[in-house]
């Protein structure tokens, strides 16, 4: 279980699992519990003679004004809770893998194949203009940046293609490290 420190409202740590907002110091008291907007604190209680970890409401602990009703939680309890949720997620993993894998083939396959082929076909054709405005001895400045500019636009795609294929070797390691 990981507990976070605060610092500002009277105890040394707060209760995540009750208090969903994040923050420390004066962002603190947004940290809320359901009921009654105030945090839980992790308390060492003695209870007829009988020692324990208990997360009790702050405004149960302090005067707070507010009257809250809610339960004292015994911190075994919420060991319990966090292990139980985690063993379901892990159960669940099937159907995860199946989303996340899902999910990033979608994203690798976005991109379109077919530009790497039509910046060729681009290419071809200017080389040919180039080569009539040449053989006719006309200015063909403008023709020749465009050609610069397709091919570092046709090797940026290459990269870019390179990199997909990356991604898919290391989903496919994800996929075998989670089955194992």
């Amino acid at each position: 279980m990981r507990l976070s420190a605060v610092s500002g409202v009277g105890g040394s740590k707060s209760l995540p699992l009750f208090a969903p907002e994040t923050g420390v110091g004066l962002r603190a008291k947004s940290r809320s519990f359901k009921r009654c907007g105030e945090i839980y604190r992790r308390v060492h209680w003695n209870n007829r003679g009988k020692k324990s970890i208990v997360w009790r409401c702050v405004s149960r602990l302090e005067n707070t004004g507010l009257a809250c009703h809610s339960r004292t939680v015994q911190e075994d309890m919420i060991g319990l809770a966090t292990v139980d949720a985690i063993n379901k997620l892990l159960g669940q993993k099937d159907d995860f893998l199946i989303t996340l894998k899902e999910n990033i083939e979608t994203v690798i396959s976005e991109t379109d194949n077919n530009i790497v082929s039509e910046i060729d076909k681009k290419l071809e054709e200017l080389q040919k203009d180039l080569l009539r405005l040449a053989n006719s001895k006309e200015d063909y400045n403008d023709i020749a940046d465009e050609i610069y500019r397709l091919r570092e636009e046709r090797h940026k795609a290459l990269a870019e293609e390179a990199g997909k294929k990356g991604s898919k070797q290391r989903l496919e390691d994800m996929e075998k490290f989670i089955n194992e």
